[in-house]
Formats: C-alpha cells, structure tokens, sequence
C-alpha cells in the first residue's frame, strides 16, 4: 500500500482523482484520498484546486460504480449486513434521517463516521440515482476545496492540525445532523399539510 500511494503522489491530481475513485467505488482506505489531497496541496500548492475538483470527480465517479452494483444486488447485502447489532443501527438511523446519514460523513473528514453503510442502505432501499449524486457532490465539493485550502495553508501541519481539532468536527457533525433533521422534519410536516 505505501508502495501504490507514493505512486500516486508522483502521479500528482491524476494520482489523487486515482485514489478518490477506488476509495469511492467501495475498496476501503479511510481517510486516503483526504491524505494525498493535503499532502498535494502542501507539496504542490499551485495544483491544489485542481486536485480538489479531481478528488471530486474521481469520488462521483466511484460513487456511479458503487451505486449500481449495490443498486443490483442492495437488498441481499442489505439483509445480509443490517439484520442484527450494529448494521441494523446504521439501517435505522438512515429509514429515520434519510440522505443526512450520507451527507455529514461524505462533508466531514471524520474517519469513525461509517459513509459506505449509510450510502449501501440509501441505495438499496431505492433512493434515486441522481439525488444520491446531488447530496455526494454538496458533500465532497466543500470537503475537498476545504481539505485543499487547508494544505497550501499550513502544509504538512495539516494532519496535526485535523487530529487536534477532531473534536470540534465531531461537533459540527452533530449540530448539522440535529439541524438538517429538524429542517427535514419541518418540510415533511409541510408537505403533508
């Protein structure tokens, strides 16, 4: 693994829109693509944006592959990995919060936050090709300018600085999920009206 992510560091935003692709299309490596990206912007920081929109388009496209192969086979795996403990958890958070459960951890790097899950639940239990894409782009483009402007700012401090302030994104990762289901919540009382 160090081998391929020196690799892709040489490989420069190719390397990073790379990464975000295998990591997006389901092949684990939490936090990865969020590394190179910083590591990019600190190294190359006249490449940062640009390593940014690549990290987004490598995710969406990722994301394409995720979808439809959960799409095909989403219910038995769904079955399979929520029937009971902690998958069951992850299912009812999404039936009660919907897409929420996808956006805070697609917009936040915080690597406890279990995205692939909530993605799996959201995609076999029928949510649409193209909201599912729309909530990943609101999520990823504020992320990964974020994770960029972060890198040509305090370069290699940047990790440090994300690890000591986990707490804080921990936080906003709460007060946005309590927000956004309170604003859910209103608009369906709406609706319904």
């Amino acid at each position: 693994m160090h081998h391929f992510l020196e690799v892709l560091k040489e490989l420069g935003p190719l390397g990073v829109l790379i990464l975000s692709l295998v990591e997006s299309v389901g092949i684990p490596n939490p936090g990865g693509t969020d590394f190179l990206l910083l590591f990019m912007a600190a190294a190359r920081p006249e490449s940062a944006v640009l390593s940014a929109f690549f990290a987004i388009a490598g995710s969406l496209a990722g994301s394409i592959f995720f979808f439809e192969v959960v799409h095909r086979g989403g219910e038995r795996l769904l079955t399979k990995y929520t029937s009971s403990g902690r998958g069951q958890r992850f299912r009812a958070w999404f039936l009660r919060y919907g897409l929420i459960t996808v956006f805070i951890p697609a917009l936040l790097p915080i690597p406890i936050l279990p995205l692939k899950i909530f993605a799996a639940c959201a995609v076999a239990l029928g949510v649409p090709r193209l909201r599912f894409l729309l909530v990943l782009l609101a999520a990823r483009v504020p992320r990964y300018l974020a994770l960029a402007y972060l890198g040509v700012q305090l370069g290699v401090d940047s990790g440090p600085w994300l690890r000591a302030h986990m707490w804080y994104l921990l936080a906003l990762a709460a007060l946005l999920t309590i927000a956004l289901g309170l604003l859910t919540r209103r608009l369906n009382r709406e609706a319904v009206q």
